[in-house]
């Protein structure tokens, strides 16, 4: 338990140092990935349109977005071990639609809906960062309870981190 507690600390020392050394800006990434999410809405939504209304220059929009959305999700994940760009793609499509829902609920007045969608939308974004960050080994992951830093933590700490409390740790659109 002590040892993955270190190799825990050592992680964020290692992602704190390369925030302050340039070479990780979070903020910057942050926006790139709604600006990802965006852009595998519009493939969807030419997709479509071209098959309502039979125009296939709308495919021909969804291929040069297609484009657009590879060349940025290739500034993000460098490396394609396994599926990790598929999974990379389809965590931020996910978000995004759930985000989309949740807005929809909140526009209906269904508070208590939207509220558990949003939750559900930052779970699967938290899992993307997790990703990105390299803050998981996709070829060991398992289920983690809720409350748990990692698969190992048995409850030694008064308040493990999640996932998404090392995204609100480390990913700050606000800190420029």
């Amino acid at each position: 338990m002590e040892e993955e507690s270190e190799k825990f600390q050592k992680l964020i020392e290692k992602i704190q140092e390369a925030k302050k050394g340039g070479k990780l800006d979070l903020s910057l990434e942050e926006d790139l990935s709604i600006a990802i999410m965006n852009l595998i809405s519009l493939e969807e939504h030419f997709f479509f349109t071209a098959e309502k209304t039979e125009k296939s220059e709308y495919l021909n929009l969804l291929n040069e977005t297609r484009a657009v959305r590879k060349s940025l999700l290739a500034k993000m994940i460098d490396s394609h071990e396994g599926e990790t760009w598929c999974i990379s793609k389809h965590l931020l499509a996910a978000t995004m639609r759930m985000i989309e829902v949740g807005t929809k609920y909140l526009s209906e007045k269904k508070q208590k809906e939207a509220e558990e969608i949003f939750g559900q939308a930052y779970k699967t974004y938290s899992l993307f960062w997790a990703l990105r960050l390299k803050l998981m080994n996709v070829s060991d992951l398992k289920k983690i309870p809720d409350g748990k830093l990692n698969i190992h933590d048995k409850g030694g700490t008064n308040k493990p981190w999640k996932l998404s409390d090392i995204v609100n740790k480390l990913v700050d659109c606000c800190d420029e």
